[in-house]
């Protein structure tokens, strides 16, 4: 199949290329690279340095490769950044795929994967989370996915030929198996990589917000999903595609692990020590979030591989020790 990844240098968009191409699939990227890295995409992939906005470009690119299915990642994705910062959220995320959609409508590409968040849920009334629990997002980046899921929606009923899925993840975390690729951001807001750059000495300290919640070792617990197999997913959602198709499946492994657990286990998998502190809650963090997947393992034929915590962190610390710089390190020799 033909198909454009969208935010392909990015974290997660770079494991669903290399998974693709592995599959046998032709595939096509764009990124503005604000926050990928070009040397996340193999080199005999084509490459566009295009933003979401650029509507003509991308009417070119789908019309020279012949696309057939997007897959579409490209966004910006920090919490705290989008209440900061609002409107670049909106335009990136909301406009950006509003172009997007644009170009395929043009093109008469109709098949969809998007990448969603449970960021829409916001504060969920009940755990865990199903696709039945109210939509509510608390903020900007929650919002601006939610507001393209209901421009999706309207799509399907105004045109029965396009179909689309949109994948609601938890937290993602881990890297290729073979090391080759994996998590680098500037800033690193996520969990497991700040985790492990304190026990690389790249950071001083984490520091815990919270400790008093009412869980086992009283800090938060949430849902971590390894990058390949919320990538497995991906491509069983686009296999599954159909005309007309509405679909919404949430992607976790269906249980959570503390805060505590996360570290404890860093500093088994590293034998180093993880200097930490603890801090005051945040406002807005709940005890637990995790996800109830039995939709996407039913209709999908999905089934998350890696769900040993273990697993997920040993194949971050093989990426990190081996490109201690992110990709400004990138080993020849890998």
């Amino acid at each position: 199949m033909n198909l454009l990844v969208t935010g392909g240098a990015g974290y997660i968009g770079s494991h669903a290329v290399k998974q693709l191409i592995s599959l046998g699939h032709r595939v096509v990227v764009i990124d503005n690279l604000f926050r990928g890295h070009r040397e996340a995409v193999p080199s005999e992939v084509p490459f566009h340095q295009l933003d979401l906005a650029e509507t003509g470009e991308i009417i070119g690119v789908l019309k020279e490769y012949k696309v057939e299915t997007v897959m579409h990642f490209a966004a910006l994705t920090y919490v705290g950044e989008s209440v900061n910062k609002p409107l670049w959220y909106y335009r990136n995320n909301t406009a950006g795929a509003l172009s997007l959609l644009e170009a395929m409508e043009i093109c008469g590409v109709n098949r969809f994967v998007f990448s969603s968040t449970a960021a829409t849920y916001g504060e969920p009334d009940s755990v865990p989370i199903k696709e039945t629990n109210r939509q509510a997002p608390i903020n900007p980046y929650g919002r601006s996915k939610w507001f393209v899921e209901g421009i999706l929606k309207d799509l399907v009923i105004a045109n029965p030929k396009f179909g689309f899925v949109a994948l609601r993840y938890f937290n993602v975390a881990g890297a290729s198996a073979d090391g080759i690729i994996g998590e680098d951001h500037e800033p690193e807001t996520h969990l497991v990589p700040n985790v492990l750059y304190a026990a690389m000495g790249k950071r001083d300290k984490i520091t815990v917000f919270g400790n008093d919640y009412p869980t086992p070792d009283g800090t938060c617990i949430r849902d971590y999903v390894h990058v390949d197999d919320l990538i497995s997913a991906h491509v069983l959602a686009m296999n599954s595609l159909r005309d007309g198709d509405a679909k919404f499946y949430n992607l976790g492994i269906g249980h959570g692990y503390s805060v505590g657990e996360i570290l404890n286990t860093a500093k088994s998998v590293t034998g180093r020590d993880i200097p930490t502190e603890y801090g005051e809650r945040r406002a807005g963090d709940p005890a637990q979030l995790y996800a109830d997947s039995t939709v996407a393992q039913t209709e999908l034929g999905w089934k998350p591989v890696h769900t040993d915590v273990n697993e997920v962190i040993e194949s971050a610390w093989r990426w990190h020790t081996s490109h201690p710089n992110g990709y400004g390190s990138r080993r020849q020799d890998v």
